[in-house]
């Protein structure tokens, strides 16, 4: 690996990186520090800026403000070219004519030799063939990393979809770049290669020790690769944190409905005489930070979400509609009067099929896991207490 600067400071900055094409406004000052070694997420729904953010990380795309900074070095102005990144694609970006053995030493052909070392015939000076027998080396070594050597002599058509993306990573890899930037390298595969490429992503980017940018809509994927996860909306992140800080305390309500399968349930409720949050009659919390009268949303994870067959103080009344068996868990998808949406519970397949055939079950948030967001969405403390700290880690 080439040696990088030794600059305090993040490894890669995007300072306050806006862009719009035409009048739509894609990005809305992006600021992200990403530290060397640091594998970060890019996750949000279609059209929300991610790829368009990564390609100005690349070079690939102009920001209308802001800066790119490398180690501490201005590179908004350097081609994508000089930027010393690599790139891989979701379309794999291969080229059909040539073989694995071409495609990823590539690169290396291109940054070593001149445009007439390049030439046919330039190959038998002696000074030429010590350049190609070193890319040959290292292309062979990035092979045998990927577990790809077999496929050295494959053209992309003779390849399954598995083994282009490892192609497509050797390419990256033989560059030893100061940056991976990845757009949903893994879309294009099927849910069991996905799960398994994902092992092999996270261990590239530990053996290469550099920063790797990775954009994906799938929140799966981002929880289980990422040093820390950005999630963006409407051209703006709206919070950075580690994958479990993002999932048991997020900061904003579309930042809790975005992450977690299934989705976590919302449930309309207002702070009634008692100071408690109630859906109708029914009392679900207490100790939160909102005055008598207020409209709040509760967010509970289907796992903290319990179903029982009697009714209890701080339960709220609900049908079950049907139970889904996933195998080790089962998901119980019921319906509650003053809730617009169907409530999901994740629960043991015995404790679920005691519920069958129940005509009303009574639904009970775990306390220490319940989460409240006021109509803008915005997180609401649990106490008057906890309302500075809330404020202070949002």
């Amino acid at each position: 690996m080439t040696g990088l600067p030794s600059v305090s400071g993040p490894a890669l900055h995007l300072r306050d990186i806006g862009k719009a094409f035409g009048q739509t406004r894609v990005l809305e000052g992006i600021d992200l520090a990403v530290g060397q070694g640091e594998f970060i997420a890019l996750v949000g729904p279609s059209g929300c800026g991610k790829s368009t953010l990564l390609r100005i990380a690349a070079g690939l795309e102009p920001p209308d403000r802001g800066e790119v900074l490398l180690h501490g070095r201005d590179v908004t102005a350097v081609r994508a070219a000089d930027r010393d990144m690599a790139m891989v694609f979701q379309s794999y970006a291969l080229y059909p004519h040539l073989t694995t053995r071409q495609n990823m030493g590539l690169p290396l052909v291109m940054r070593r030799l001149s445009a007439l070392e390049r030439l046919p015939l330039a190959t038998l000076r002696p000074g030429v063939r010590a350049k190609l027998a070193a890319i040959r080396s290292e292309v062979e070594s990035a092979a045998a990393m990927l577990k790809i050597t077999p496929l050295l002599d494959r053209k992309p058509a003779q390849m399954s979809g598995g083994q282009r993306q490892r192609v497509a990573l050797g390419r990256a890899l033989v560059r030893h770049p100061q940056a991976f930037l990845m757009d949903e390298p893994l879309s294009n595969l099927d849910a069991a290669l996905r799960v398994h490429m994902r092992s092999e992503i996270v261990d590239l980017h530990r053996r290469a020790g550099v920063i790797t940018l990775y954009v994906t809509h799938d929140q799966e994927e981002a929880l289980g690769m990422a040093d820390r996860i950005a999630v963006m909306l409407g051209g703006r992140i709206l919070q950075v944190a580690s994958p479990d800080e993002i999932y048991r305390n997020p900061s904003h309500v579309e930042v809790a409905s975005f992450i977690g399968s299934p989705r976590i349930n919302l449930l309309p409720a207002v702070i009634d005489a008692d100071g408690h949050a109630s859906i109708g009659p029914h009392p679900l919390a207490d100790r939160i930070a909102a005055p008598v009268g207020a409209n709040l949303r509760l967010g509970i994870r289907p796992e903290h979400l319990h179903l029982a067959p009697d009714a209890g103080p701080w339960r709220l009344p609900a049908t079950v509609d049907r139970i889904e068996f996933l195998g080790a868990e089962a998901l119980v998808h019921c319906r509650a009067p003053g809730v617009p949406d169907p409530l999901i519970a994740r629960m043991a397949p015995p404790a679920a099929e005691r519920l069958r055939g129940l005509g009303t079950v009574f639904a009970q948030a775990d306390d220490r896991a319940l989460l409240v967001f006021d109509l803008q969405g915005q997180r609401v403390a649990r106490h008057p207490l906890a309302a500075a700290a809330l404020a202070h880690a949002g």
